[in-house]
């Protein structure tokens, strides 16, 4: 058993998280040029279309605005628009919604992300993210202030590669170690990672032999987070809070202190 030296987080209903419900904000924008689509069943069919993008393009190999155009168009016919009036206005929809998804406009921190990297960075432990996002992600964190020692900031757009892949975690440490002396190498055993999908976050950071936490929030915190109705828990480590990752790191590292 090592110390913790490393935590990484995924971003997206991990450490942000969107202002108001996605289906809400695309039904706002949707509106104006394509005529009321009900939020409840635009809620359904984004899910679905989010899904049905990522298992045909993992990695965003058609571009990150491609992409997005694919799961907009796919939500918004599946809610019920005229397909023609979508193609005509399709162009400026998603121009809208990728201006509104690349900054605090469309997201926000939760509460306990930004002091939970700051109370890690007082105990001398690096962090990082690990997303599957695209390059957006990096200027929403810079624009809620997230601290630039949060570093770095991996995404699998730029990558090519996604989690649950361990390469993406190895990329991780990679970027971190290059350059630093050899006693000075972080090991995939002294790296913690959070998120909240049990595949990609905790299964994913597990096969690269890194430790690892499940996010289930309580209450309408953890209502978007990325759960399947045949999840197995058993032995799995689940927080409810971010503020527990601290905990936990002490926890951890003193009882490494405590056995040498």
């Amino acid at each position: 058993m090592n110390r913790i030296r490393l935590v990484t987080f995924d971003a997206l209903h991990t450490t942000i998280t969107p202002r108001r419900p996605i289906h809400v904000q695309y039904s706002e924008v949707f509106e104006p040029y394509v005529g009321i689509l009900p939020p409840e069943r635009i809620k359904q069919s984004f899910k679905s279309a989010l899904k049905a993008v990522q298992n045909e393009d993992q990695t965003y190999e058609q571009g990150a605005e491609n992409w997005w155009r694919d799961v907009i168009r796919r939500t918004a016919i599946e809610a019920g628009a005229n397909p023609s009036v979508l193609d005509k206005n399709l162009s400026t929809i998603v121009k809208i919604l990728m201006r509104r998804f690349s900054s605090s406009e469309g997201y926000g921190a939760f509460e306990d992300a930004i002091p939970t990297i700051q109370r890690l960075d007082h105990l001398g432990v690096k962090t990082a993210v690990i997303s599957n996002g695209d390059s957006r992600i990096r200027a929403v964190l810079k624009d809620l202030s997230f601290p630039e020692y949060m570093s770095p900031i991996i995404l699998s757009e730029e990558e090519g590669v996604s989690k649950p892949s361990p390469e993406i975690f190895m990329k991780t440490l990679k970027f971190l170690n290059r350059g630093v002396d050899q006693d000075d190498i972080v090991l995939p055993t002294e790296c913690l990672h959070v998120g909240d999908e049990l595949v990609c976050d905790y299964h994913g950071a597990m096969g690269a032999r890194m430790n690892a936490l499940l996010l289930r929030r309580l209450g309408i915190a953890g209502e978007h987070e990325n759960k399947e109705h045949d999840e197995d828990l058993r032995e799995v480590q689940i927080i409810n809070s971010l503020d527990e990752v601290q905990k936990w790191v002490e926890q951890r590292n003193t009882l490494v202190s405590n056995q040498k």
